[in-house]
């Protein structure tokens, strides 16, 4: 799973919380990293340097083999708080989608009843 990292200007300290975000994505998609081929991260500062609430913004998007790109986003306070919400985000909806999948693939269609197989030769 390749995990890239976009900031816009105002976010200060690119590098490490590029480690960082990449940190908290890979242990927390590590079991979709046969499914998931690349997460991008986007983090932007609505206000840029002034102060304000939740105006730390995280944008995640991941690329799913054979499947449309599922994206989230979260708003925080601080831009560690707005990376591990929407995180979370992804990895709840990955696991709402790819588990559904896994579910189709696991469970066979249940055999006709014997009620269905004498209605059909009737």
């Amino acid at each position: 799973m390749q995990v890239q990292f976009n900031t816009d200007e105002s976010v200060v300290g690119r590098e490490a919380l590029g480690r960082h975000a990449e940190e908290v994505v890979r242990k927390a998609l590590d079991r979709f990293s046969n499914e998931v081929t690349r997460v991008e991260i986007h983090l932007s500062d609505s206000n840029g340097q002034k102060a304000g609430e939740n105006d730390k913004r995280c944008l995640m998007e991941a690329r799913v083999a054979g499947r449309q790109p599922i994206a989230v986003t979260d708003e925080a306070n601080t831009l560690h708080q707005a990376i591990d919400g929407a995180t979370q985000k992804l990895k709840r909806s990955l696991d709402s989608t790819l588990g559904k999948l896994g579910d189709h693939k696991r469970k066979p269609s249940p055999p006709a009843s014997d009620d269905e197989s004498h209605n059909e030769e009737s």
